[in-house]
């Protein structure tokens, strides 16, 4: 009951669809019947399919002066593999654990396949919501390839909009960089986002660098970005309508690349729409719902 209501709760604030616990529907819930037993740390190793890359050192070091004086409490998850055991869920408590200078966990042994492993690895970080935005951007990205699922598929499983999953893909084609900064949170999810309507791509590094140096809120990047965008039209722009320019403006917000539509005297036109790499123009063909293996 506990834990259904906790599920409920987290649903409220963020609505995460499915939830961790359908991924346990097919197997035996934590009851009495379920065997708890202390496995070595020797042999667990973490989740390959773990999203979260860094762990803060303070509450790490907080849970393992827990652990030392009270033990764990709530038994981590794993699965069987060829050497040892993987977990599936409780990373935090191994590594603090280890910390903590224990030899054992508390663990209960589940048969978890690569799709259940990967799934509930993101839902249980988002569940907590210490991924930084590249994280969680890289794990929609995994669930996409890995399990070959759409955007639309990615935002069911998830209970995500569509669009929310997509900006946060966005994210993954920024230069490197700018990648770095805001995997370290020295630049916010909305700077980040403001930073790819640039058109001149090249620059996006050097903008990201002057944007963390000087501090700026949002509506002073959003400011920038459009004076920067502004300036030296190309003159075959200069004869567009009002119509075909908000047509451009709102088509590159929603591909999160530059869009250009000319129009010729018999009434035809032309849209080309820049991507830089296979993976922008696989996002932008799965916006469109394009599916090549059909």
């Amino acid at each position: 009951m506990a834990r259904d209501s906790k599920n409920k709760e987290l649903r409220k604030k963020g609505g995460l669809g499915r939830g961790i616990e359908a991924l346990f529907d097919d197997e035996p819930q934590v009851d009495e019947a379920e065997e708890v037993q202390d496995l070595s740390l020797d042999e667990i190793r973490p989740n390959p399919y773990q999203p979260r890359k860094t762990f803060d050192d303070k509450s790490l070091k907080e849970l393992a002066d827990s652990i030392k004086e009270n033990g764990v409490f709530q038994p981590i998850i794993v699965r069987k593999s060829i050497n040892g055991y993987e977990i599936i869920a409780g990373e935090r408590r191994c590594r603090a654990s280890k910390l903590a200078k224990k030899k054992t966990v508390p663990a209960i042994i589940r048969k978890f396949d690569e799709s259940q492993m990967m799934e509930v690895a993101v839902l249980e970080n988002l569940q907590r919501e210490d991924l930084t935005p590249l994280e969680e951007a890289q794990a929609y990205e995994m669930l996409q390839k890995n399990l070959g699922l759409t955007q639309e598929e990615v935002s069911k499983r998830m209970g995500k909009s569509r669009p929310y999953i997509a900006n946060y893909l966005r994210l993954l084609t920024l230069p490197s960089k700018t990648k770095r900064l805001l995997q370290h949170g020295e630049l916010s999810m909305g700077q980040a986002r403001t930073l790819l309507s640039l058109k001149d791509k090249d620059r996006i590094d050097d903008i990201a660098k002057r944007v963390v140096k000087e501090g700026m809120p949002v509506r002073k990047v959003e400011a920038l970005v459009s004076k920067l965008n502004s300036k030296k039209p190309r003159k075959k722009n200069a004869h567009k309508s009002a119509f075909i320019r908000a047509s451009e403006s709102q088509l590159a917000d929603k591909f999160g690349s530059t869009v250009n539509i000319s129009e010729s005297k018999k009434g035809k036109g032309h849209l080309s729409i820049d991507f830089a790499s296979t993976e922008e123009l696989n996002r932008i063909l799965d916006i469109l719902g394009v599916d090549l293996d059909d």
